[in-house]
């Protein structure tokens, strides 16, 4: 334990999607930093090795398997690692997905599918950790949202739309769960290199050159880009923060 407002040593963070892409440089930075980690996730085998990187900081680690879709499965997910683990302090919202439709396109399945994972998820998974955070007297929920809560995107109308809502819902959690000291913030990151990203270009090749221009910092995002916000969010440094949402996107959101 040190003095530092940012040291995580003694809490226990949960990380929806944790065991690749955003959701592994998220937890590896939170392990880093001294919190322990557990990975909710569905593909258990990918799990497995996220979790012996993360057991490489030195600090405790497991995996839980999670549907984040279904009540049940959020609520065990929760109770096991929240028993393992001695308590739950910090929940990161990062399980999400995305289709690429017109509006007046989009399949209902499809809908439903960028829904129930991207708001419903980080709706059942907060609601399950909740009452773990305030039996602790101390928490933490970071939802990742995404730029697109901030624009349009004529074929990304189920993934804005459900990253739209993610804002609204930190900000009603952040006003319901003051009393509880446990602080609701939201990270919306911009351009990053990921999977889903990787197949956007594969549809859209003529767009990486235009974000490429559009984005000061000259270079797309790399999941250990976020860690350093996670780490401050879920950190006793932003106890005062709370419903904020914050652009991590090399100044894409405020260029032309």
């Amino acid at each position: 334990m040190t003095d530092s407002p940012f040291d995580l040593s003694g809490k226990v963070a949960l990380v929806t999607g944790g065991n690749r892409g955003l959701g592994l440089g998220l937890a590896l930075g939170l392990a880093r930093v001294g919190a322990d980690i557990v990975i909710a996730c569905r593909d258990m085998a990918k799990a497995a090795e996220a979790v012996a990187e993360i057991e490489a900081t030195g600090r405790r680690v497991m995996a839980v398997a999670c549907d984040v879709t279904s009540e049940a499965s959020a609520q065990q997910a929760v109770a096991e690692a929240a028993t393992a683990m001695g308590g739950l302090h910090i929940l990161v919202n990062n399980a999400g997905t995305s289709c690429r439709f017109l509006p007046q396109d989009v399949p209902e399945a499809e809908w439903d599918r960028v829904m129930n994972t991207n708001i419903k998820g980080a709706f059942l998974m907060s609601k399950a950790a909740h009452p773990h955070m305030k039996k602790s007297g101390v928490g933490k929920v970071i939802n990742i949202s995404s730029m697109y809560a901030i624009f349009g995107g004529a074929v990304d109308s189920a993934y804005a739309t459900s990253k739209g809502g993610l804002v609204q819902y930190t900000k009603v959690c952040a006003i319901a769960w003051a009393g509880d000291n446990i602080q609701v913030n939201a990270i919306l990151p911009g351009w990053f290199v990921t999977e889903l990203t990787a197949s956007y270009l594969a549809d859209f090749p003529a767009q990486e050159a235009k974000i490429n221009a559009r984005t000061p910092a000259g270079r797309w995002g790399r999941p250990e880009d976020l860690a350093g916000t996670a780490v401050f969010l879920a950190s006793h440094a932003s106890d005062y923060i709370t419903g904020a949402s914050i652009a991590v996107d090399g100044g894409f959101s405020i260029s032309d």
